[in-house]
């Protein structure tokens, strides 16, 4: 092991750039190149761990397309190979280390990148709520790493804030795809085409075709459709120079511009496309590189890491997911690479290992999101005509399956499709959970959680109906990190699953009958606002039950529309099933895991990954003025102790069930009582009434019917 002092010298090395080849016996990266050593933190120090320091650095690797580890990656097998006959790739990797590693804790902790963005540091998951988030006060020691996967993204091996990679492009050939462009701002003539290494064939308008729509609902029921003419736009720039303007591969000009007010939808023929699944493959080789390369090998991390954990957040959570389908848990040696993981707030998979994808894209309509299989375990997929799949297949025949924290909000539903997950494409299946896997569905919460905070009022939301859901993640999601890692480190059992689903009747149709959805005055109802699953027709070069392939058939009809269910509500209009905040449990109002466009060619649809807010009235006075059947603020709590009555308690509860840690919960109730959401009143007989009844069974809201 090497001193403190080697230890720097070592450090010095690298930073100079050494070029060090691995060896055959490694994952198949073939050489590293490290641009940099830094110190992290400012130099802080972490107790007994230390300092902390950043390394950053190239990966070079290779891979064989005829290996079954590779053969699953669409097109690779007309890749451009080397002269060993090896497809070649390059990824950009930044490792967050103790400059000591022998004050590690063994734990490498691999941040997925969400559209490059690096993801380091445990207080990316969330944020830390003690230390301006970098989350190392929570457990110092842990070994961070991030590698580029994403190959529409530029390659850039700079120290940049982006993780990149650079994957082969297979030249001449051809195949169909589309763009779309929705509310466009006004007065713009010229945008460019989504997605990169989706080059036209060809620049002859009439090859290819360009409608606008006026209404898009959330079933794909279009009207207003009208077809523009070839000689009204062009493949070009128009910013600078009138119409026609000049030619481009990567922009479209529309003569009179783009209306704000309408959706448009280009098809057109794509050449020479990137080879998008390779980025898998080399996330799979810079983990296993890093998780079992040698010193000699020039892992700086060499002989320190006894288990790898991932966790992926949105766009990299549906990657995350397509990367345990398609088997990447397993490298070329036949070892795993990730013992657990959390894919966190992604309801699907996505664009990944499909011929001209657009991986930065969520769930939008017509795009591929949900055509393999949600579902961790085994389900025969009869409404599709598919057959037995589940997303843990390839991993359980090679006994490289990690430990799962499947972690979703409300948006993973109502946006993602995510109750497929649940209740399988019939909508009314109950499937079982495998061991190795538990979920955990914040109850109430829009994409990622809201800021948290006590307070009755909330901002509007531009181009939403309903106002800003405050309701977090954060904090349960920290806590269940921890109970993540001490499960793959220490066998110790996680908190139970929490979620809802059609076997306790809680998970039902999305419409307000169904989900019980109270009367509120002046408040949408969900109805018709969730973003259904269709079941498309890409072709017979898809693959659908591995999310990858060839989309022949472009924009896909629609064979069929999937139930798609939603979380029931109580009489507040509050999600009955989940893991809940303090705040969902102390609530001020309703919190909804959806929120309808308010205007536009997709008006009443669900906005992209949205949760809204409807706060309680503040007094009996003002609830009975509106009509509102869910009881004032001060009805509940009595007054601003009654309120941090109920806080406490909550708490302390979650606290006891390991989903909140201590630290947390401390900040919380400090927080509560310092809103002010009521005036002070210590005296209140309500609020001693409550507290009392909260010390006898634990509830945290009164239940007198008392509604007159």
């Amino acid at each position: 092991m090497l001193q403190p002092k080697q230890a720097s010298r070592a450090a010095a090395a690298l930073a100079a750039a050494l070029l060090v080849a691995t060896s055959a016996s490694e994952a198949r990266v073939t050489s590293i190149t490290i641009t940099g050593t830094t110190p992290a933190f400012s130099g802080r120090v972490f107790g007994d761990v230390g300092a902390y320091e950043e390394v950053r650095g190239v990966a070079s690797g290779e891979l064989d397309p005829s290996s079954r580890h590779n053969a699953v990656i669409t097109d690779i097998e007309l890749a451009p190979r080397n002269a060993d006959g090896k497809v070649i790739y390059r990824a950009t990797f930044t490792v967050l280390k103790p400059v000591d590693m022998s004050r590690s804790s063994g734990v490498l902790v691999y941040g997925v990148p969400n559209r490059g963005g690096r993801a380091l540091g445990y207080g990316n998951l969330g944020g830390s709520a003690t230390d301006a988030g970098d989350g190392f006060d929570q457990k110092p020691g842990h070994v961070y790493l991030a590698s580029g996967w994403q190959g529409d993204i530029a390659f850039n091996n700079a120290a940049t804030a982006q993780e990149t990679v650079e994957v082969p492009v297979v030249s001449g050939v051809q195949s169909p795809t589309f763009a779309r462009f929705v509310t466009v701002g006004g007065n713009v003539n010229t945008r460019p085409l989504p997605g990169n290494g989706r080059t036209p064939a060809s620049l002859d308008t009439t090859q290819a075709k360009l409608i606008s729509i006026a209404r898009e609902t959330n079933l794909g029921v279009r009207s207003g459709v009208v077809e523009i003419s070839s000689n009204d736009w062009a493949f070009a720039n128009c910013t600078s120079t009138p119409f026609p303007g000049t030619p481009s591969q990567t922009q479209i000009c529309l003569r009179n511009g783009f209306d704000p007010n309408l959706i448009y939808e280009l098809v057109y023929t794509a050449k020479d496309p990137l080879v998008l699944g390779v980025g898998m493959a080399a996330m799979r080789d810079v983990v296993s590189f890093f998780r079992r390369a040698s010193a000699a090998d020039g892992n700086p991390i060499a002989g320190q890491t006894q288990w790898a954990i991932s966790y992926a957040r949105s766009q990299s959570g549906r990657f995350q997911k397509n990367f345990i389908l398609l088997g990447f848990n397993e490298d070329e040696d036949g070892r795993i690479v990730w013992d657990g993981i959390q894919p966190i707030i992604a309801g699907q998979m996505g664009q990944f290992n499909i011929r001209f994808a657009q991986p930065g894209n969520i769930a939008n309509i017509f795009e591929p999101g949900a055509e393999g299989p949600l579902w961790w375990g085994d389900y025969n997929d009869k409404a599709r005509g598919r057959g037995v799949t589940g997303l843990l297949q390839r991993c359980r025949a090679t006994d490289t399956c990690p430990k799962v924290f499947d972690d979703f909000g409300g948006p993973e539903i109502w946006y993602s499709r995510g109750s497929v997950s649940i209740a399988g494409t019939r909508g009314k299946d109950y499937l079982p959970l495998p061991r190795n896997v538990r979920r955990y569905y914040h109850a109430s919460t829009r994409h990622g959680g809201g800021g948290g905070g006590f307070a009755v009022a909330q901002p509007p939301l531009s181009g939403q109906v309903l106002a800003l859901n405050p309701n977090p993640q954060t904090e349960t999601r920290r806590a269940l990190f921890v109970a993540l890692v001490d499960w793959v480190t220490k066998g110790t059992e996680p908190p139970e699953s929490a979620y809802p689903n059609v076997k306790d009747h809680t998970l039902v149709p999305a419409n307000a009958k169904a989900m019980k959805w109270p009367k509120i005055p002046g408040a949408p109802t969900p109805d018709d606002v969730m973003n259904v699953l269709m079941d498309y027709d890409y072709g017979p070069d898809f693959r659908y039950n591995d999310q990858s392939g060839v989309m022949t058939k472009v924009v896909p009809p629609i064979k069929q529309v999937i139930p798609t269910l939603a979380g029931k509500v109580d009489k507040d209009g509050n999600e009955i099933a989940g893991v809940k905040s303090v705040l969902l449990q102390a609530p001020l109002g309703t919190y909804t895991s959806w929120n309808p466009t308010a205007a536009g060619p997709l008006q009443g649809n669900e906005f992209n990954l949205a949760g809204g807010y409807i706060p309680f009235a503040l007094t009996k006075a003002e609830r009975k003025a509106t009509k509102d059947p869910r009881k004032s603020v001060e009805e509940r709590y009595g007054s601003q102790e009654g309120y941090d009555c109920v806080v406490q308690r909550v708490a302390r509860a979650e606290v006891r069930k390991r989903l909140l840690l201590q630290e947390d919960a401390d900040r919380l109730i400090a927080q509560a009582a310092a809103s002010n959401v009521l005036p002070s009143d210590p005296d209140n007989h309500r609020a001693r009434k409550l507290c009392k009844k909260l010390a006898h069974d634990g509830k945290h809201h009164d239940d007198d019917d008392d509604d007159d």
